[in-house]
C-alpha cells in the first residue's frame, strides 16, 4: 500500500515511533515496516500496541508513558539494543485539550505540555548521538492548528506551535551535521484522539462532520494518508529538505 521503488532506501534502517498504538502512529509504524525499516513502536497501552505489532513482522513494541522520568532514554536505548542503530525518530504521540480560557486548569496545561513539547524534546536529545552517526532524521507531528488559531483549544494550538518552532530551530542547528528535522501538520484526521480528549462518540462524529464542511476538499483524512507524508519526509532521497512544516489538511489553513 505504501511502498514504491524509492522505499528500498529504508531497508534495515531503524525507526522509533511514539503514539504507535493507534491512529497516525500505528499507520506510520506500518508504513515504515512495509518500506523495509525495523520499527519500535512506543505507546501507553499494551493491547493496542500488540495489534500494531501484529500488522507487520518488522514492528516491535514497548509499552511506556513517554512522559515518565527516564522514559525517553529507555526508549532510545531499547531501539539501539535491538538493532544497533537509529535512523528515524517520529515524535507522533500527543494529546488534544478542548479547554476554553475560562475553564483552564493548571494540571491539564502541565500534562499537555509534558506530552506535546517536553517528551519530544527529550526524545530528540536522547536520539541525537545515534542520529548523528546515521545522518538520520527527526519527523515531528504538529497540526494545522500549530499555525492558525483554535478558539477553545488555545493551549493545544500553542503546544503545536512550539513543536513547529522546535522543528525549524533544530533543523538549523543540526543541518551542518547531516541530521534533518521536518514536521507534518495534519488537519482533522479520523482517529480516536478526540475520544481520548474526553469527547463522546457522538460529539466526535459531530466535530468531524463540522470540519468536513469547512475543509475546502470536503474530506477528513484517514491516518494512512498522514502516514504517507511522515514516510516521505523521512525518505533518505529527500536529503535537501529540512526545517519544513508540511501541512496536510485539504486546504483548511488557506481559509
Amino acid at each position: 500500500m505504501y511502498v514504491n521503488s524509492a522505499d528500498q532506501a529504508f531497508s534495515d534502517h531503524v525507526a522509533l515511533i511514539t503514539g504507535a498504538g493507534s491512529g497516525i502512529g500505528r499507520a506510520a509504524a506500518i508504513a515504515f515496516a512495509e518500506a523495509g525499516a525495523h520499527v519500535l513502536g512506543i505507546g501507553r497501552r499494551e493491547e493496542p500496541l500488540k495489534e500494531t505489532a501484529a500488522a507487520h513482522a518488522n514492528i516491535e513494541v514497548l509499552a511506556m508513558d513517554i512522559t515518565d522520568d527516564g522514559a525517553p532514554a529507555k526508549a532510545v536505548s531499547d531501539a539501539v539494543r535491538r538493532w544497533g542503530r537509529l535512523d528515524y525518530l517520529v515524535n507522533n504521540a500527543g494529546a488534544t485539550a478542548v479547554m476554553p480560557l475560562a475553564e483552564s486548569e493548571q494540571q491539564v496545561i502541565v500534562d499537555l505540555l509534558a506530552l506535546n513539547v517536553v517528551a519530544p524534546s527529550l526524545l530528540a536529545h536522547e536520539a541525537l548521538p545515534h542520529l548523528r552517526e546515521t545522518k538520520g532524521t527527526i519527523v515531528n507531528v504538529s497540526s494545522t492548528y500549530g499555525h492558525r488559531p483554535m478558539a477553545g483549544g488555545a493551549h493545544y494550538a500553542a503546544s503545536k506551535a512550539a513543536v513547529e518552532q522546535l522543528t525549524r530551530s533544530w533543523a538549523l542547528e543540526l543541518a551542518g551535521e547531516g541530521v534533518r528535522v521536518n514536521c507534518v501538520a495534519p488537519g482533522p484526521t479520523q482517529t480516536d484522539v478526540m475520544l481520548h480528549a474526553g469527547l463522546t462518540q457522538e460529539a466526535s462524529n459531530e466535530m468531524y462532520a463540522y470540519e468536513r464542511d469547512r475543509i475546502p476538499t470536503h474530506h477528513v483524512a484517514g491516518a494512512e494518508e498522514m502516514a504517507h507524508w511522515v514516510l516521505r519526509m523521512a525518505e533518505p532521497t529527500g536529503r535537501h529538505a529540512t526545517g519544513q512544516i508540511i501541512t496536510v489538511d485539504g486546504g483548511l489553513e488557506l481559509i
